[in-house]
């Protein structure tokens, strides 16, 4: 056996030792992909109980919060009629604001005098 002889049966071994590497490569990666594939099958059976529940969670929720927004719209408006009828008052008895504001101003001042006589 010559030269050439020895080098063809170098370069036939190293080229079985690169398919076998590529043939193991090749393997493991559908053995990934099947488990993969057997990972996601398994979530998606487990998520889609769990997004009913969210669902199903969040109805419930919504529900007395539906209850919640009416309450507070209620006393919104109740809130403006006060205002509405408050600053109504004002404008047209505006003597008789500046009167009962007086008699506040007076009323605090004589607590605030009798306050400094008892120390």
């Amino acid at each position: 056996m010559g030269p050439g002889g020895v080098a063809t049966i170098i370069a036939s071994c190293a080229l079985m030792i690169i398919a076998l590497a590529v043939a193991y490569v090749i393997i493991r990666v559908g053995r990934l992909i099947d488990e993969a594939k057997a990972s996601l099958k398994t979530l998606t059976d487990e998520a889609a109980p769990l997004i009913d529940e969210v669902n199903t969670t969040v109805t419930l929720i919504n529900g007395p919060l539906k209850s919640i927004n009416r309450i507070t719209k209620n006393a919104e408006d109740l809130s403006d009629k006060v205002n509405e009828v408050t600053t109504s008052f004002i404008n047209k008895n505006s003597s008789a604001v500046k009167v009962a504001g007086a008699l506040l101003s007076a009323a605090s001042m004589k607590k605030s005098r009798s306050k400094k006589k008892a120390e």
